[in-house]
């Protein structure tokens, strides 16, 4: 079975992709994190303890054949701390918990999402949003840098395809994600 992990800046996409791969995918859960609001040095143990729980459960259902679609994972807590936006340091966390996603028996499509026109920003940024993190254009082309960033790295799992996704036009990225993951549109 897949496991389909979709990270990205504020305002790239990503709750529209998740949503399609939920109503396109035969036997998908999608699930959406949000991450932990508590910016503090013990947020870090909250988040650990968190995720640590999390691909455990990934771990004990990787025989029920769904599929497992993941609207954000501890990779942005690694993004959030990395650019400052959390008090601690997440790196030691980040790199256990890499490790233990290396380890899962699921095929990995982590999909890195971005904007190749980031003015698409300003206009996708004025919808409703949670005060978790500021909304702006810097904050997203700051994201964005930051997640390319961690690419290198997640190309050594074995278990892992990372897949660099454009978002500026939605349709065009859904074909690739069709022919990348078989999605077999109904005829309607």
């Amino acid at each position: 079975m897949k496991c389909i992990i979709i990270e990205g800046p504020q305002g790239c996409g990503k709750t529209n992709l998740a949503n399609y791969l939920r109503e396109n995918m035969a036997a998908s859960n999608l699930y959406r994190l949000t991450g932990n609001k508590d910016k503090t040095k013990t947020g870090k143990e909250k988040s650990k303890k968190m995720y640590e729980a999390l691909l455990d459960y990934m771990e004990k259902i990787q025989d029920s054949e769904v599929n497992l679609i993941f609207d954000r994972t501890f990779f942005t807590d690694y993004v959030y701390s990395k650019l400052g936006y959390k008090e601690y340091d997440y790196e030691d966390v980040y790199q256990e918990l890499l490790k233990k996603l290396g380890n899962l028996k699921y095929d990995i499509y982590y999909i890195s999402l971005y904007l190749e026109d980031t003015n698409i920003y300003r206009e996708r940024l004025k919808r409703v949003h949670h005060n978790y993190q500021a909304f702006s254009l810097d904050s997203s082309i700051r994201q964005q840098n930051a997640y390319q960033a961690l690419l290198p790295k997640i190309r050594k799992l074995s278990n892992t395809k990372v897949v660099e996704l454009a978002m500026d036009d939605f349709d065009k990225a859904y074909q690739i994600i069709n022919n990348l993951l078989e999605i077999k549109k109904s005829e309607e």
